[in-house]
């Protein structure tokens, strides 16, 4: 994970130089503000990965004498298909559809929203996926 997180923060460096160069030279307010964001994200996601490489124990990616092989093995946990992410990002749309005809469709679009929730959240408490 150190290496990763290295890699991170190398690009968020390289993202607050080029939003710093970029926000003086052309004076564009978004562009710049979409760099420094970029920046924002970058550094926590390198900040995560460095700081949770300190509290787990090494991976196979983090040694130089590592093999291929040493990695092998159970990643995780994976959900099986669920419909939920569907109805979230059906509700998701038609949320950000709302500023363009009008904002009555946020009306119709809460409700979806929280089903769609409500499914994610608790699809491990009922169904075949229920665990006991």
């Amino acid at each position: 994970m150190k290496i990763q997180g290295y890699l991170f923060s190398g690009i968020a460096l390289f993202m607050l130089g080029a939003a710093i160069v970029y926000g003086l030279w052309s004076k564009e307010p978004v562009g710049t503000t979409a760099l420094f964001l970029s920046f924002s994200l970058a550094a926590m996601i390198g900040f995560y990965l460095v700081f949770t490489a300190r509290r787990v124990d090494t991976g196979a990616q983090d040694r130089k004498d590592a093999d291929i092989a040493d990695d092998a093995g159970e990643l995780g946990f994976f959900a099986p298909h669920s419909w939920a992410p569907l109805v979230l990002a059906l509700g998701g749309l038609t949320a950000f559809m709302g500023p363009v005809f009008g904002w009555w469709l946020a009306f119709f679009t809460a409700p979806l929203l929280l089903v769609g929730l409500w499914l994610w959240v608790f699809e491990f408490y009922r169904g075949e996926n229920q665990n006991q």
